[in-house]
């Protein structure tokens, strides 16, 4: 008698779908892309925010092209019925911006480096090398920071006349390189107090002095910081009034505050020449942070990511 084996057919389960970052998603069930009513608020806001930042520059720029009678027609809110393309150049000659320009560059430019540099050393003997009275000095330089210009700008007048630095871009942009440097100061001590100490410690160990640690280690960690500083000293000192108005009183060392300020008579005034003087005045600002926007986003970002 023959037996016949018998064979058993392997039922077949359906195989477990795909799991982990290949699985498919069910249809109508989106996560994160889903906007709440909170989102649209925000948006909302945003808009309006940036819709109220934008408006001035946007009616400065419509009346910056208009002649006075079309503005006394029909106001400052009105589509210019006739651009007038050279008031721009009327102005740029009756406040002589060129110089006024070249002027603000220097300044600035110095104000800066002298600020930096300043802050710098100072931040680092505080910061890192752990100078004594610390807390005191960092008091001195938030209390410099604290005292209004008004209360200094007379005997700032009567040191400058003693000194023979009165009406000179050389003194003024020294007194306001050494004063920003307070600021940059109490900001950078900040910033060195929780500098890694390893660093400092196997650069010691290395044979590397201060200057060394301070050149090739300090400074190329700290560069984000310092060029936020570098932007904001820069846009500070552009934007400076109450000094140059009392120390810079000769034609060809006056800034462009202060020559486009000459617009605005006690009796009479355009304000279609006035427009263009302030576009004039904006525009330089606007340049500069498209020119160095990128830097200022990754030294604001910088702290967010080790």
């Amino acid at each position: 008698m023959t037996t016949h084996p018998t064979t058993h057919t392997p039922s077949r389960t359906p195989a477990p779908g795909p799991r982990g970052r290949g699985a498919r998603r069910k249809p109508g069930k989106a996560t994160g892309n889903r906007r709440t009513p909170g989102s649209y608020a925000v948006l909302a806001a945003i808009a309006v925010f940036v819709l109220a930042f934008l408006a001035p520059f946007a009616i400065i720029l419509l009346n910056s092209f208009k002649t006075s009678a079309d503005f006394r027609a029909h106001g400052s809110l009105s589509w210019p019925t006739e651009w007038n393309w050279s008031i721009i150049a009327d102005v740029w000659e009756r406040v002589g911006f060129t110089q006024k320009l070249l002027n603000s560059v220097q300044i600035s430019l110095g104000v800066v480096l002298i600020a930096v540099l300043f802050a710098l050393f100072n931040a680092y003997a505080i910061g890192i090398g752990r100078v004594r009275w610390r807390t005191a000095f960092l008091v001195f330089f938030l209390g410099v920071n604290v005292l209004p210009q008004e209360g200094l700008v007379y005997p700032i007048y009567y040191l400058f006349k003693e000194m023979g630095l009165y009406d000179g871009k050389l003194g003024y942009t020294i007194l306001v390189g050494i004063t920003y440097s307070a600021f940059g100061t109490y900001l950078l001590s900040s910033v060195f107090s929780s500098f890694p100490r390893e660093l400092i410690e196997a650069a010691s160990m290395d044979g590397a002095g201060r200057w060394t640690i301070l050149w090739r280690i300090v400074l190329p960690m700290s560069w984000p910081t310092l060029s936020v500083m570098c932007v904001f000293f820069f846009v500070w000192s552009w934007n400076e009034f109450l000094y140059p108005l009392v120390l810079l009183i000769s034609n060809d060392n006056q800034t462009v505050p202060l020559g486009l300020s000459v617009m605005q008579g006690q009796y009479t005034s355009d304000p279609t020449a006035m427009s263009a003087a302030a576009l004039l005045g904006v525009v330089p600002m606007i340049v500069f942070f498209l020119i160095f926007q990128r830097s200022l986003t990754r030294g604001m970002t910088a702290g967010a990511v080790k």
